[in-house]
């Protein structure tokens, strides 16, 4: 009888620190990513990510911001709007990568890859790892010319001061934390804070709603 009650204190605990690991870390299931018919979706809702590529009919009008980074032309507005209220409300930041073409994208791929190389990975993992952080040309949202990576100045404030407005504010300007840290298994790509994507207010507003990620969004569309 002894030995019964113990295992169902064992059975009790493990089902308790599996509930509490789920609720407060964001344990989830890996899940195969979806795959979408791109040419579906409107420009501001394209899916790319390993399984989806961008369309091969894609075309980018490129405006040319103060610092040299390039947006879509499309998204500069709302883009803009976002930084001025940022700064108005005492914040330093600015666009560290906008567009990318796919050869500055393949380039910044190999540099991660090499670097795992260096600190003794095979070229296999070495490979994978830097898939968790610099996408394969082609699947990079960077791009699509509609996704911005903000840094801070840290000379007027922090960059965790920057992350948090951005954060709580950016969906008023259809902006989306495109690779949260809570949407790993989702994405496939690590959390960052910095990565930002225009997908339209509307859509903006109900994924903040519901906190959704892009991926989800666009599930529960179809």
């Amino acid at each position: 009888m002894r030995k019964r009650n113990i295992s169902a204190v064992l059975f009790v605990l493990v089902l308790a620190i599996l509930i509490f690991g789920v609720k407060f870390y964001g344990y989830s299931k890996p899940r195969e990513m979806i795959s979408v018919n791109n040419s579906e979706l409107a420009w501001n809702l394209i899916l790319v990510n390993r399984a989806n590529k961008i369309p091969k009919d894609y075309e980018v009008n490129l405006i040319t911001l103060s610092n040299g980074e390039q947006v879509d032309e499309r998204i500069y507005p709302e883009l803009q709007a976002m930084f001025d209220d940022a700064r108005a409300a005492g914040l330093g930041l600015f666009v560290a990568a906008g567009y990318r073409t796919d050869e500055t994208q393949r380039t910044l791929l190999n540099e991660k890859i090499e670097e795992y190389r260096k600190d003794g990975y095979s070229d296999e993992k070495a490979e994978e790892l830097a898939g968790e952080w610099v996408a394969v040309p082609g699947t990079s949202e960077h791009q699509l010319g509609i996704a911005v990576d903000i840094n801070a100045d840290t000379q007027i404030s922090s960059k965790y001061e920057v992350y948090e407005w951005l954060a709580e504010n950016s969906y008023k300007y259809g902006f989306i934390n495109r690779y949260p840290r809570d949407k790993v298994k989702i994405t496939g790509i690590e959390n960052e804070p910095w990565h930002y994507r225009y997908v339209g207010r509307e859509a903006a507003e109900e994924m903040y709603a519901n906190g959704f990620c892009l991926e989800e969004y666009i599930e529960q569309l179809q």
